[in-house]
């Protein structure tokens, strides 16, 4: 897997691909501080993952990421900044990972191990479907490394997420848009601005005021709303 690293501190760009060397085996071709540079780049060479920092030269991360979005071939990318605003932007861009400054070393080799698991499921598919999928969640500290059909549906509290298994609750710091988009799209649906649900964990469907839903999951005394903006779409999945 071939990787470029885009970072205008030199000592920043120096430890993440010692990082990147140390934990993983994706090869760092180059590294740049110029978000010009990149495109120039990236028009006669082809890599399949982007470490991108946001406040660079030229042209800024986000810029860079919306015109890399356009590509035929689009490499994941991983945004490693300071700049928390940006969260919901980066996702909205299909961002692979989103890491704040400063970073811990065990952060970044999460990320990676995530990185190389997707890349070799896309390029073995018959295995990627049989294969146990996992999300990592936070509990006092410690990351529990979860199959995701354990986590029944997930809440929003302002930049904070909620998920929710059967037993357990987690607080990820990282707001929801970031959160749902590490879990499928076959299997979970976001139903609401503030919760996603797992489809195979609804018990009941209760009809609500304006014609929405209240969803009433197995093993759970929690009810999750279906927002009237997001109805038609969860009829077309429940073929209502």
């Amino acid at each position: 897997m071939k990787a470029i690293i885009v970072e205008d501190e030199f000592l920043a760009q120096q430890e993440l691909s010692w990082m990147i060397q140390q934990h993983s085996k994706i090869e760092v071709e180059a590294c740049f501080d110029d978000g010009l540079e990149v495109l120039k780049y990236l028009q006669t060479h082809r890599v399949d993952v982007i470490f991108l920092d946001i406040n660079i030269p030229s042209l800024d991360g986000m810029l860079l990421a919306q015109n890399i979005n356009q590509f035929a071939h689009k490499p994941l990318i991983v945004f490693i900044t300071a700049w928390k605003e940006h969260a919901v932007d980066a996702f909205e861009l299909d961002a692979f990972d989103y890491i704040l400054k400063p970073y811990h070393e065990s952060r970044i080799v999460t990320m990676l191990r995530k990185l190389e698991a997707s890349v070799q499921q896309q390029s073995q598919p018959h295995a990627a479907i049989s294969a146990p999928q996992t999300v990592n969640l936070v509990k006092d500290e410690r990351i529990i490394v979860t199959d995701i059909n354990e986590i029944y549906y997930v809440e929003a509290h302002e930049k904070l997420t909620f998920v929710y298994t059967r037993r357990e609750a987690y607080v990820m710091s990282m707001v929801i848009s970031e959160f749902c988009s590490r879990l499928p799209e076959q299997q979970f649906f976001r139903c609401h601005r503030s919760y996603c649900v797992n489809l195979s964990k609804i018990r009941e469907i209760e009809p609500w005021f304006n014609n929405t839903y209240l969803l009433k999951l197995r093993d759970l005394d929690a009810q999750v709303p279906v927002s009237r903006s997001k109805v038609k779409a969860f009829r077309l999945l429940m073929r209502l």
